[in-house]
């Protein structure tokens, strides 16, 4: 590996210029092993922030974080795999009743997935919620388990990506989250890391996503679409609205309990339909676009594989889950119909109520969240149940309720309401 120095790789792209495959290579092994500090990094991400990145350099860059770490394969498994990744969003349980539909139909599916931060919920997070499942598996426990059930749901090994890690934990702290050349890298290096043969992409856009903009989403959802494309991935991304939130809860064990109800034939409307479709897009990735999930959700399979998933995990599908020990209900200031849900304002009460966390690492309260009772489209009547809060905390709610003051809108009687398509686009 050639050798380059912090400064040198800064003020290239700090002046606009694009970074050569060695000065790439070198500067994230250099990273990654402590040689540039964490304050050259964070200037070289401002930089990129700014600049932006060609698609070469972030195929370039995405490959280095690759190398960072292990890969692994999963082509000696009796079934071909898909994944999918979403971007984050609130009230986002896809992957809880997905996973198990998708292995049912005959497709692995290897989900390793994430803790939340912030507004939006982590999958993780929403799984241990459940009595005794445990998110921690060697690869010799995943690798059995998804020749065996076809499914698995559970934590990144520090093996992949480590640069990815490092990296990710600096951007957060020095507000460079949002460039899309680092966004797509970081995505895309665990996802092509994982080895899936398959790659589905839910971007969200809207007020409760990271992208707000759709041209931002798109931007961000070609990239990364390419990406899997020039790593030999088959990947396509659905661009899905997230400016009103998935179902009718945010937080954990409520959004189990939501997802089984999926599994069960039934659950919210919204939450069946995107489902669906991204086991659609998985089945096609796979080359299984000859079964009907919808027909294999309706048959049970899919409930079965989703006990039989969490049983392996130590898990106990039919056990209660957790409750808050407090409530408090919100209710309709107004008669009329429910114009706008905001998915950001639910977000942050969801949040604020102990469902998500601040910082890395802090505990999350299993039975805390938010229930909301009526959707866009909905006709309400002044005094009744719109939010219920929950959380262990009673001192949590003020906070929470401030978030949701200007959440929503009530229109009189007879407002023409048009709601917005579920599935905006498809790239790929």
């Amino acid at each position: 590996m050639s050798r380059h120095d912090a400064i040198e790789v800064i003020t290239a792209k700090r002046d606009g210029g694009v970074l050569t495959d060695s000065q790439i290579d070198w500067v994230i092994d250099a990273y990654t092993r402590g040689e540039v500090a964490d304050e050259q990094m964070s200037a070289l991400a401002m930089a990129i922030l700014l600049n932006g990145m060609e698609r070469h350099e972030i195929a370039r860059w995405t490959a280095a974080m690759i190398a960072s770490g292990e890969r692994m394969e999963f082509s000696a498994l009796s079934r071909p795999t898909a994944d999918k990744h979403s971007t984050g969003g609130v009230g986002d349980k896809i992957t809880l009743p997905l996973a198990p539909l998708v292995a049912a139909c005959g497709v692995a599916v290897p989900q390793l997935s994430g803790r939340g931060l912030g507004h939006t919920g982590g999958t993780l997070d929403k799984l241990e919620a459940i009595p005794g499942w445990r998110a921690a598996l060697s690869n010799e426990e995943m690798f059995a388990q998804l020749e065996s059930l076809g499914a698995v749901i559970c934590a990144a090994g520090s093996g992949l990506a480590p640069a990815d890690k490092k990296l990710y934990a600096l951007r957060d702290v020095t507000g460079t989250v949002e460039a899309i050349p680092l966004i797509a890298s970081s995505i895309m290096s665990k996802k092509i890391a994982e080895g899936t043969g398959a790659l589905v992409l839910d971007v969200k856009v809207g007020t409760g996503a990271f992208m707000k903009s759709l041209p931002k989403a798109r931007e961000l959802a070609e990239t990364m679409v390419a990406l899997g494309v020039d790593a030999g991935v088959r990947t396509v991304a659905l661009l899905t609205d997230m400016s009103t939130p998935l179902g009718y809860t945010a937080g954990n064990a409520i959004e189990v309990a939501e997802s089984v109800e999926v599994l069960a034939g039934g659950g919210p409307a919204d939450v069946v339909e995107l489902t669906l479709a991204l086991a659609r897009e998985m089945l096609a990735g796979a080359g299984r676009d000859d079964v009907d999930p919808a027909a294999v959700l309706a048959s049970g399979k899919a409930m079965d594989a989703w006990k039989a998933m969490i049983r392996a995990q130590d898990g106990d599908p039919d056990a209660a889950l957790p409750t808050a020990k407090e409530s408090h209900v919100v209710t309709a200031p107004s008669s009329g119909v429910l114009t706008r849900l905001d998915a950001m304002d639910v977000g942050l009460a969801a949040w604020r109520l102990g469902a998500g966390r601040a910082r890395q690492g802090e505990p999350v309260q299993a039975g805390a969240g938010v229930v909301w009772h009526a959707r866009p489209g909905d006709a309400v009547t002044a005094g009744q149940p719109l939010f219920t809060l929950l959380t262990d905390t009673p001192e949590r709610f003020e906070r929470a309720l401030a978030s949701l003051e200007g959440g929503f809108d009530i229109a009189p009687d007879g407002t023409d309401f048009a709601p917005s398509p579920l599935i905006i686009d498809r790239i790929g």
